[in-house]
Parts: structure tokens; C-alpha cells; sequence
């Protein structure tokens, strides 16, 4: 296995179980405005999505025009949840720990969702000022200037980085960008990242065998 010199992560998904309480907020608005989708729908066809991509889905599924703060709302309602129940993906607390490259996390969240989420899961120390958000910069996975971004800030080369993602956007923005992608795929309910992701795992342990030496 090739030796990497940093480690970008995604964040919603791989570093916090974010993805089951987001789109279930996403089914429930959904469903309030007409629509008819449960949260198997909900993550099959939106996560890993812009905020935006999922409100061009929801606006085909309801029978009336969205409303005008349907984004603020959204994130209203899912931070509150996320203060209730939201926790790290198992194991990674402790490869964070172990690991002894340089790392960041790159996401398509706002940059105070990441802050956000990295602070109820007790992950911010180990991130400090290595967040890149796709709002900074206003381009989104699928396309790889976020992850770019976050390479080149870090002082590295895509050649030199290894991300980590969950989902089918993800996995193509890193791979466009020159990247070798590690897929998780406990959550691939489509099962479509064994055919693009250089590499695929189930469990966080797994990593170890590859980043921490």
C-alpha cells in the first residue's frame, strides 16, 4: 500500500454520524409540504449532496413552491437535533488520536456546521485551523477545488494526500483532483463506491493498517 503524507477527511459521514439525523430532518420537511418519502428515500438520493442539490430534489417531490427560508429552517432544525444525538463514526476518536500525519477535513457543510458538529463530538482539537468548506470557496464536490484546496493549504501535492469519503460525490471530486480515495462504505447504500474508490472499508480500525505507522 503506498505511503501517504496527509490524510483529508470528509465530515458528515465519516467523521460524524451526522447522515441518518440530517435526512431525516430533510424526509420530515419533506413530508410536511406534501411529500410522500421516508429516510431510506431520503439517504439514498441525498446524501452527500450540496444543500442545494437536495433542494432541487425536495422541490420535484411537494406539490407547492418551497418556502423562502427552507435552508435556514433546515439548518435550524438539524442543529438542534444534532445537539441531542449526534455522535462521532465509531473508532474514529481513537485512529484521530494515533494518527501521527497531518490531516484535515474538507465537507460541503458550511464552515460553522463543521466547527459546529466537530465541537458536540469532540473532535475539535484535533483539527484546529485544517477546515475547508466548499461555501468558502463556493465550488462543490463533485467538483475537487475543496479538496484541492485543502492539499495545497496543507502543503501537499494530490499525490501525497489520501482522502476519506462516504458518498459517490465525494469519492469523484477527490478522484478528479488526482487523489486516492478511500471509501466507507458501511453506510454505501447503493453500493456504488467499490467501483470508483481506490480503496473501500467498513470500519474506522481499518485505516490503521494504512495511516498509522
Amino acid at each position: 500500500m503506498k505511503l501517504y503524507k496527509c490524510v483529508i477527511f470528509d465530515c458528515d459521514g465519516v467523521l460524524v454520524d451526522s447522515e441518518p439525523l440530517s435526512n431525516q430532518v430533510l424526509a420530515d420537511m419533506t413530508n410536511e409540504l406534501g411529500g410522500k418519502i421516508d429516510l431510506e428515500y431520503a439517504l439514498t438520493h441525498f446524501k452527500g449532496g450540496s444543500m442545494q442539490s437536495c433542494y432541487d430534489k425536495i422541490a420535484k417531490l411537494v406539490p407547492q413552491p418551497l418556502p423562502n427560508n427552507f435552508k435556514e429552517m433546515y439548518r435550524e432544525r438539524s442543529f438542534e437535533l444534532f445537539k441531542k444525538a449526534l455522535k462521532p463514526i465509531d473508532g474514529v476518536p481513537q485512529l484521530l488520536e494515533e494518527l501521527n500525519l497531518p490531516f484535515g477535513v474538507a465537507s460541503s457543510g458550511t464552515k460553522e456546521k463543521i466547527i459546529h458538529n466537530l465541537a458536540l463530538t469532540g473532535l475539535s482539537p484535533y483539527f484546529e485551523t485544517n477546515i475547508f468548506s466548499c461555501y468558502e470557496i463556493q465550488k462543490w464536490k463533485p467538483d475537487p477545488d475543496v479538496f484541492l484546496w485543502a492539499a495545497k493549504t496543507m502543503g501537499y501535492h494530490p499525490e501525497e494526500c489520501v482522502v476519506i469519503e462516504d458518498s459517490l460525490t465525494g469519492v469523484t471530486a477527490a478522484r478528479a483532483g488526482g487523489f486516492d480515495v478511500f471509501g466507507f462504505v458501511a453506510h454505501d447504500y447503493n453500493n456504488e463506491l467499490p467501483a470508483v474508490a481506490t480503496h473501500t472499508f467498513q470500519h474506522m480500525q481499518e485505516l490503521r493498517e494504512y495511516l498509522v505507522n
